[in-house]
């Protein structure tokens, strides 16, 4: 054997000789075999194959090299640090079982860490982890198609996020299936990251921005969550062809946005949640062909968030469409003489060209009272609320905000080239089953079932 003139020792060269070496630069490692010891004895571009079984010990991918498991093979990490560690840049990690890492949140304990660029990470499973995939000064990453699932006995506090990015950017994350985390997706700090076809439930945010410009999410579903998403202090977001749904609990929200500005929202889908979206502090933001369905209350909106532009959305069957705190909102309800289809628009079209011809008053007397005492908010459903929102409009003595959609249209406009109350339809049939059951026909009714192809529930 050739080892460019490098001494290793002993233990090492009865390792290879153990596990095997073939000149192709293919190593392979069976059960009960020393899988680090063949990574530290790896040539620049091996490719290491490790067999069928399980794997004692954590980790290290220090040299440039492909890792590859066979019948899903099962590497255990000691229970303390991360349990594999990409030092090296241009890495491949593909079917491994990754599990019993360490549990300090401090010292970034993973599934797997990387601290390196241009890797790949594929068709893995990680469980009993901390943070699942934690990416530290890491850039132009690709993650793809890989289960993540964290400890979901501890509370949600003391739990790490399922892919946690910090102080990276241009890295990818496509088609991986995250569960029982902190977040789904925590960034932080990283910009031009790209986001797709993920699903993430049964955690606290399903995505969480911070100071983190000029990232794209699409196609993604995140349900069953505190809140959907919570894109704070960041700028320049795409979101396009995504679903937040029945995101419900206390102070649950579809998406929340906290001084967040310059976004675009196009296409994607806020049903079935507490509230569908929160604004605070958020300016000069375009929503634009979106389904606002079923939600308690569609919008909460704080007067220090103006300058947003609603046009083509279609609101449809909310409790209340909008909680507004303080005076007005500043936002613009229309675009070029095109607004918003509202369910709960009474008025008329005469001339026949489906906008009407009256405003539509974004209000709700009974939401008006609430934004003075929180505590009313148990009886939203109750037969008080109905009869003060019918009192209101025989008598309107309340004097409530100004908002109003200036050209609302009388056909709810489609989403993602869909009819809206179509969508709204496949709504009544999730509330009778559950979310994950129902993913794959809803996804593939908004985009041709490319989602369900790249994520399986149960891959």
């Amino acid at each position: 054997m050739h080892f460019s003139g490098r001494a290793y020792p002993l233990a090492v060269l009865a390792a290879l000789l153990l596990c095997g070496l073939s000149p192709a630069g293919t190593r392979h490692v069976q059960a009960g075999r020393p899988i680090q010891a063949v990574l530290d004895a790896a040539q620049r571009g091996d490719t290491v194959i490790v067999g069928p079984g399980s794997y004692d010990g954590n980790l290290l991918l220090a040299t440039s090299l492909s890792l590859i498991g066979e019948g899903k093979p099962v590497i255990r990490g000691t229970g303390s640090g991360s349990v594999v560690t990409i030092s090296a840049d241009s890495c491949l990690l593909r079917g491994m079982v990754i599990e019993h890492g360490g549990g300090m949140l401090v010292e970034e304990d993973a599934g797997i860490l990387v601290t390196s660029a241009a890797n790949r990470i594929e068709q893995c499973e990680l469980r009993d982890i901390l943070f699942g995939v934690y990416l530290l000064h890491a850039e132009f990453n690709v993650v793809v198609q890989n289960r993540i699932t964290g400890r979901h006995q501890l509370d949600l506090g003391e739990r790490g996020s399922g892919i946690h990015i910090w102080n990276s950017r241009g890295n990818r994350f496509i088609g991986n299936v995250i569960s029982d985390a902190r977040d789904g997706f925590y960034i932080q700090n990283a910009g031009q990251t790209f986001i797709s076809d993920n699903e993430v439930f049964n955690l606290r945010y399903g995505l969480h921005y911070m100071y983190a410009d000029s990232n794209t999410f699409l196609r993604n579903m995140f349900h069953d969550n505190v809140a959907g998403a919570a894109i704070m202090y960041s700028r320049g977001i795409v979101m396009r062809h995504n679903v937040f749904m029945h995101n419900r609990g206390f102070a649950s929200f579809g998406i929340l946005f906290q001084d967040c500005h310059d976004l675009i929202a196009d296409s994607n889908i806020i049903a079935d949640n507490v509230v569908g979206m929160f604004f605070e502090a958020s300016t000069h933001n375009v929503f634009r062909s979106n389904l606002i369905a079923r939600n308690d209350v569609a919008l909460e909106m704080f007067q220090n968030s103006g300058g947003n532009v609603f046009t083509r959305n279609a609101f449809i069957d909310n409790l209340s469409p909008i909680q507004l705190v303080g005076k007005r909102t500043g936002a613009q309800w229309s675009e070029g003489g095109v607004g918003n289809y509202w369910s709960g628009y009474d008025g008329f079209d005469l001339d026949g060209d489906r906008v009407g011809d009256v405003p539509m008053k974004i209000q709700d007397a009974f939401q008006y009272v609430i934004a003075r005492n929180q505590n009313l908010r148990l009886y939203l459903y109750s037969p008080a609320s109905q009869a003060l929102g019918g009192a209101m409009e025989a008598f309107p003595i309340l004097a409530l905000n100004e908002e109003a959609d200036p050209f609302p249209l009388m056909d709810p406009p489609p989403v993602a080239g869909w009819p809206a109350m179509s969508l709204v339809q496949r709504l009544d049939v999730a509330s009778r089953q559950e979310v994950g059951a129902f993913l794959p026909l809803f996804l593939a009714a908004i985009i041709g079932g490319f989602f369900h192809r790249l994520v399986r529930r149960g891959a």
